[in-house]
């Protein structure tokens, strides 16, 4: 598709394939690069007489087209040039194959068994443009045979080229591959997965904040089974992967299911690996540099793997996708914070400042600076001040976070390190009326 085939295009189906970790052995192949091989095939076909030059111009076929239908008759060429004895110098042409019109082409398709097609439903097929381009059933016919290919997986969309394939790989004397045609994938509404459905390139999934070991898990999952098994790794679907257990029904693309399976891999992931992804979405966020400078310095500086490792834990529990986890890490990254005016006005309230205060001579005061060591240090402020574990907890996370949701305040308040809490409490109390 000479339109469609952009160097950015294929530059997104080379990406996309690297993300969910599918290494190739050797190419990638331009078939661009291959006419040649193309226009030798095609003078193959002419030399065998199973191929012929059409000169029929685009506006004739065009009327022919229209007749036809206006007799309620299916439209295909009526092969006016397949026998043609003397056929006009110089003239532009394209080249046909000629299929065979009598008989049947017969496959025995994997998921399917056996497929009949009647070959006098099938007219002959332009294999060479008048621009000396190939066309695409062709195209497809010779790499797979050059590159000897044994299986041909694609969707059902493409049944219908298979005997024109078939005819093709008889005509130039290759063997013909084995073909398995899968079921298309249907949004909520049963209809063909469209873009109107949301997103459909891998790419948007990445930057939708999905890991790719689970969107390769519920991609092949959602037309084949395993048991009762949903959570499976490279090596299980290798493993247990077989013709016999795919559906021959179309399968649903479902949303939801796609986000479980997404926050089961983020629950369940290292977070130095988790990181590592998380990290564009950090940039996103514009909560770190997208070049964070080399020299390790304030938290401004160099973000390193580590240190965003160490926030994931609080968030792992409750993030479904890495951007609902790096918009929950702003409250680490922030340096100017902005407090919830409607909670700064029920929170920040003057019986609150003395524990506030309270709570800064203290954790000044400690050296252990453990969960141990401030969960005491908030009992002890209950039990002086009087004032409820939660009335306390929820000014002191708006003072850290600027918020009033949060992951656990002690793990916040762990997270931040002594300093950084110190300097926030402090910010608290001068923004107190």
């Amino acid at each position: 598709d000479r339109e469609r085939s952009t160097e950015e295009s294929i530059e997104q189906i080379i990406e996309g394939m690297k993300w969910v970790g599918f290494d190739w052995d050797e190419g990638p192949f331009r078939q661009t690069e291959r006419q040649q091989i193309y226009l030798e095939h095609v003078e193959r076909l002419l030399k065998k007489g199973t191929a012929y030059r059409c000169y029929c111009t685009s506006e004739e076929l065009e009327e022919r087209r229209k007749a036809a239908l206006s007799k309620g008759e299916k439209p295909k060429y009526d092969g006016r040039c397949r026998e043609l004895k003397n056929p006009p110098p110089d003239k532009p042409h394209t080249v046909r194959f000629k299929t065979p019109h009598e008989g049947k082409t017969i496959f025995n398709d994997i998921l399917r068994g056996e497929v009949v097609f009647d070959n006098s439903e099938l007219d002959d097929l332009i294999i060479l443009r008048s621009d000396k381009t190939p066309t695409y059933n062709f195209c497809v016919v010779i790499d797979d045979a050059t590159m000897n290919i044994t299986h041909v997986i694609r969707g059902d969309d493409h049944l219908a080229n298979t005997p024109r394939q078939i005819q093709l790989y008889k005509g130039l004397g290759y063997p013909i591959p084995q073909f398995a045609h899968l079921s298309m994938i249907l949004g909520s509404d049963k209809a063909r997965l469209s873009k109107r459905h949301g997103a459909t390139s891998i790419l948007a999934y990445r930057d939708m904040g999905y890991l790719p070991e689970a969107m390769v898990n519920y991609l092949v999952r959602l037309g084949w089974s395993h048991g009762d098994q949903e959570i499976f790794n490279i090596a299980e679907l290798i493993k247990y992967f077989s013709f016999e257990n795919i559906n021959k029904s179309a399968a649903v693309f479902n949303p939801e299911k796609l986000l479980w399976v997404n926050s089961h891999y983020i629950k369940t992931e290292n977070p130095l690996r988790l990181a590592k992804e998380l990290k564009p979405h950090l940039v996103a966020e514009k909560l770190i540099p997208p070049h964070p400078p080399l020299e390790k310095g304030g938290r401004g500086d160099l973000i390193i793997d580590e240190e965003i490792a160490k926030v994931i834990p609080l968030l792992q529990e409750r993030s479904k996708t890495l951007v609902e986890m790096a918009k929950g890490m702003e409250f680490y990254f922030i340096n100017d914070i902005k407090y919830d005016e409607k909670a700064k006005e029920k929170l920040f309230t003057p019986s609150i400042k003395p524990v506030l205060e309270k709570l800064i001579e203290m954790i000044e005061k400690t050296e252990d600076f453990s969960h141990t060591s401030i969960e005491g240090i908030f009992n002890k402020l209950v039990e002086e001040s009087k004032i409820k574990l939660g009335n306390i907890a929820q000014p002191v996370r708006l003072a850290l976070t600027g918020k009033t949701v949060s992951p656990g305040i002690f793990e916040v308040i762990l997270v931040l390190g002594k300093k950084s809490v110190i300097e926030r409490l402090k910010l608290a109390l001068n923004s107190f009326q």
